[in-house]
């Protein structure tokens, strides 16, 4: 079974976090962030032994962590908590391999490059910063470097609103508006035109933007054919939104991604070939390409 979808911070990484004064910072286990309210981190969701033992009793053989882009590392300029996150998860055990991410304010452009020869299965870019034509055209250098060593994109939630409503309402509305927006200003951009090889993965089902093609059309737009490098991950999803997804996409465009450890696995309820695929064979080609064994760490 292949994960394409957690988090796991390293050790340096928390630390760092606990050296900032301002969010995003951690105060203990207390995690403060600009837009949404304190939230008290479970210590052992981020203790590698108990992560690793969780990922051999669920079968994981890869499970792909990423930066947590609603924390807005990605646009802080604090190259050293950046830098924490990549050596620490450069060093994760098996199952685990991470993504990497950049800082937007001034992106590192030959630095990625390294980052995705060197084992990052490629590159975590926040929603929030994707959520127009333009927003995907700025990105420009990005993609054409993950295009051309061959590494996907996960395209992830950033960071949120303020607001004074529960505290569900980030994950449950500007989350997946986050995502949809995203997939459609991909569609708007042309990104496949521009990026014919370019692997890419929306969390969290793209926000069920795939459901709202019914409406597109109904509005004069047209969906295309199926593109088999454009893939949604199952986090937080059950077997009613991914079914309606799947019956859009097809099932070869869904893969496995928990969102561990703020969510886990959940049953489809879609068979056991269709598991099989979504579990395996589909993130395995997101990740590493049609007709690919996985690659060691490094290895090219």
């Amino acid at each position: 079974m292949i994960d394409v979808h957690q988090h796991l911070w390293p050790e340096a990484f928390v630390d760092r976090l606990r050296a900032r004064r301002e969010p995003p910072y951690l105060d203990g286990w207390t995690l403060h962030t600009t837009c949404e309210a304190p939230y008290d981190v479970d210590p052992a969701a981020h203790e590698l032994g108990k992560r690793v033992a969780l990922e051999q009793d669920s079968g994981t053989t890869l499970a792909a962590v990423s930066l947590s882009s609603p924390l807005g590392v990605e646009e802080l300029g604090d190259a050293d908590l950046l830098a924490a996150w990549h050596n620490g998860a450069a060093e994760f055990p098996e199952p685990f391999r991470a993504w990497a991410s950049v800082d937007l304010l001034e992106p590192d452009v030959d630095g990625l490059e390294s980052l995705l020869n060197k084992g990052f299965l490629g590159l975590q870019l926040p929603a929030h910063v994707l959520g127009t034509p333009r927003g995907w055209e700025a990105q420009a250098e990005l993609l054409r470097v993950a295009e051309r060593v061959g590494r996907p994109i996960l395209v992830h939630p950033g960071t949120a609103r303020p607001t004074e409503a529960p505290g569900w309402w980030a994950p449950v509305v500007d989350y997946t508006t986050q995502l949809q927006a995203a997939w459609w200003a991909w569609h708007a951009f042309g990104g496949r035109r521009s990026y014919p090889d370019l692997r890419l993965c929306f969390v969290a089902a793209a926000g069920l933007a795939p459901v709202h093609h019914e409406r597109l059309t109904a509005r004069g737009g047209r969906l295309g054919t199926i593109d088999p490098n454009l893939y949604v991950d199952t986090s937080s999803y059950g077997p009613q939104g991914i079914d309606a997804v799947a019956r859009v996409l097809g099932i070869d465009q869904v893969v496995h991604g928990t969102d561990r450890p703020y969510a886990d696995t959940t049953e489809l309820r879609q068979g056991d070939a269709a598991t099989a695929v979504i579990r395996h064979d589909n993130p395995h080609r997101l990740l590493f390409g049609s007709g690919t064994s996985t690659p060691e760490r490094g290895v090219q």
